[in-house]
């Protein structure tokens, strides 16, 4: 039981200090006058000021509340480093039995792991949403057992009761990291990108330690070793082998006594693209569709196009001499001879032989192809005379040889069950609102695949693999219509953009490929393949353990599974004759960014309220009760300040001055005054 004295006025306040202030000029007044009853007539008014006021004897029955204390439990990939996890389970059931067993005490135990991604520790988080739930009156202390390694301090909250932190770790631990400082999302290919790597050591380093091996892999593949200095930002020159992503892995072995090598490795993915890709574009006899591949390829700012035209053929007699037909003489023999390795792509457009290009510029052609190079053939009637370009040298490498026969039919385009499958192909649209081409040049399969056809089923678009390179051919000429919208039009520009790219070898338009997509620690594995099954893909973890995937069909020639990586780090994939490797996780963990034990990220946080950090190998501290405002930490010793909280259970009120007793005081005091003064 309490008892405290409340007012509760009849009028409001400031009319009620007016009115004391006239009670005290009218004494004043009396005084000044030299009335002997001033006195009285000020006390006859105290009186009813008092009463104005409204004084009440409130008693409050409390039940007073126990004091909350909060301690969060790192549970972070950092803390399971050497015998951290070890440290913070003892420390952690030592206090708790010793806060449990104080008077009118209460423990709140949080567990905080690692946050989600590479978010890291997020002690303040989680410190935020306890303070939520709790009355903020009754937190008499937090105490923080962890190695002091939080990255969401910035959030720290304001605190109601003093912060202490039980450091885990050793004052004798140390370690090396791998940084990366600068890694590019792109890159070209066969040009050197320039990345600073840093060999770092912190913590109680062994002495005579001035370089580290560092070793260097590209997909998976057999390291390159070399030493760098440490401590010291190296520049290091690297070529990315191809196009598509390449995953680039630097490691530095783990040394004697470091406390781990989870931060000794870095895997950097980057994406190889070309630079400029060139392109020869060899036109022949002009035709309404002479445009649609020079089009197609100035469209593109990465392509640089040579565009060879013969617009003037040889048997055509009208005086003109051969050395004035041109402003400067075409480079025939620097392009075909010199420079032809230089060229992505050759396109030969309705081209047929003219003695224009002598024999062993085709056969330097061919050479081309088989060494890597890529060829495509649009075919026009041409390809179907006694000059087609099908008899020169390069009959060898092309799919398909011309019957000598050119039908002028209408027909529509289809694509085959192969095409179907084919990423050149697949999913080109609705092909019943395909328009009509009105050309085909009858040609017979050699080799390859067929991915369209024409009128009664005959071979329209043919690719094949020569030697080291590709080869395509598309038996017609009308493919412009599609983008003149000729009954509706088609998906020209789509398919000679995919069938340029499929020969320059782009990744993604190859037909028998495996790939993987990251997302954080989940990966979706992709097989492309022309078969009707796949087997199961076999992943190999950064541990060296292996797993069986089984693959789904989700469309004609495209298999997928998705698999969660417990691990960061690199992860091998394997189907057959096919790999592929991917990276799991960020690059550089926030975990391991940071591994020696501190104090230095909590000490602001922990200063506000004078609270401390104690080391727990040093022993855990005492704990005492502290006053709010005093030192709340010293050697051997954390303090929490007692709260006095309580709970009201029932409110009694009683007045202080009954009406009756106002009424006899205030008038026995203006009666006393007036008698004296008529005495006088």
């Amino acid at each position: 039981m309490t008892g405290s004295v409340i007012f509760d006025p009849l009028i409001p306040w400031p009319i009620l200090a007016g009115v004391g202030a006239i009670a005290v000029v009218t004494t004043m007044l009396a005084l000044w006058r030299g009335l002997s009853g001033w006195a009285l007539r000020g006390l006859a008014a105290l009186v009813l000021l008092a009463a104005l006021t409204g004084p009440v004897y409130q008693i409050e029955d409390r039940a007073p509340l126990t004091d909350i204390v909060l301690m969060i439990e790192d549970e972070s990939a950092s803390q399971t480093l050497a015998d951290r996890a070890e440290q913070t389970a003892q420390a952690a059931e030592e206090l708790a039995a010793e806060i449990e067993a104080r008077d009118n005490t209460e423990l709140r135990r949080i567990r905080v792991g690692d946050g989600e991604g590479d978010e890291g520790t997020q002690v303040m988080a989680a410190l935020n949403a306890a303070l939520a739930e709790e009355p903020r009156a009754r937190v008499a202390g937090i105490l923080i057992v962890s190695d002091g390694i939080v990255h969401d301090v910035d959030q720290a909250p304001d605190l109601p009761a003093p912060l202490h932190l039980l450091q885990t770790g050793r004052l004798q631990d140390w370690d090396r990291r791998l940084i990366v400082r600068n890694a590019p999302a792109f890159a070209i290919i066969g040009e050197p990108v320039t990345l600073t790597l840093r060999v770092e050591d912190s913590g109680a380093v062994p002495i005579g330690a001035t370089t580290a091996p560092l070793e260097i892999s590209v997909d998976g593949g057999t390291p390159e070793q070399l030493s760098i200095p440490i401590g010291v930002d190296v520049e290091l020159p690297v070529t990315l082998p191809h196009g598509g992503r390449n995953v680039i892995q630097f490691s530095v072995p783990q040394a004697d006594g470091e406390l781990t090598d989870r931060n000794n490795t870095a895997l950097i993915q980057m994406n190889g693209v070309r630079d400029r890709l060139r392109v020869l574009l060899v036109s022949g006899e002009p035709h309404p569709g002479g445009r649609t591949w020079r089009n197609l390829l100035k469209s593109d700012s990465s392509v640089d196009l040579v565009h060879f035209t013969i617009l003037r053929p040889p048997e055509k007699q009208d005086g003109v001499p051969v050395d004035e037909l041109s402003l400067i003489a075409f480079p025939t023999r620097e392009l075909f001879l010199e420079k032809i390795n230089d060229f992505d792509l050759i396109i030969f457009d309705r081209y047929k032989r003219r003695g224009i290009l002598p024999a062993i510029y085709l056969d330097n052609v061919t050479n081309y192809v088989n060494e890597g190079g890529a060829v495509l053939v649009a075919a026009g009637p041409d390809f179907a005379t006694a000059d087609s370009i099908f008899r020169s040298p390069l009959a060898s490498i092309l799919p398909a040889q011309p019957t000598a026969r050119v039908i002028e039919e209408r027909y529509v385009p289809e694509v085959s069950d192969l095409g179907h499958r084919h990423p050149v192909t697949a999913d080109l649209g609705d092909a019943d609102e395909w328009g009509a081409w009105l050309r085909q040049i009858d040609v017979k399969q050699r080799s390859g695949e067929l991915l369209m056809t024409g009128l009664e089923e005959r071979p329209l678009l043919v690719l094949d693999r020569v030697g080291e390179g590709r080869v395509a051919m598309l038996a017609s000429d009308h493919a412009w219509l599609w983008s003149r919208g000729y009954e509706g039009g088609g998906p020209q520009l789509e398919l000679l953009r995919r069938l340029a790219h499929w020969m320059m070898k782009e990744p993604e338009l190859e037909e028998e490929a495996l790939w993987a997509e990251a997302n954080g620690q989940s990966m979706r594995i992709i097989r492309q393949t022309l078969d009707d099954t796949v087997g199961q893909v076999t992943v190999t973890r950064p541990n060296g353990e292996t797993l069986d995937i089984p693959l789904q069909e989700i469309s004609p020639g495209r298999f997928e599974a998705q698999y969660f990586g417990p691990e960061i780090g690199l992860y091998r994939l394997k189907e057959g004759d096919l790999s592929a490797v991917i990276g799991l996780g960020p690059a550089a963990p926030k975990e391991f960014e940071r591994t020696i034990a501190t104090g230095e990220i909590l000490e602001p946080v922990t200063a506000s309220l004078r609270g401390g950090v104690i080391r727990v190998e040093d022993g855990l501290p005492a704990i005492r009760n502290v006053r709010a405002g005093r030192p709340a930490a010293g050697r051997g010793w954390v303090g929490l300040t007692p709260r006095n909280a309580y709970e009201t259970r029932d409110v009694t009120q009683a007045g202080l001055l009954p009406p009756w007793l106002v009424l006899l005081l205030a008038g026995g005091f203006l009666l006393a005054g007036w008698l004296r003064e008529g005495r006088r």
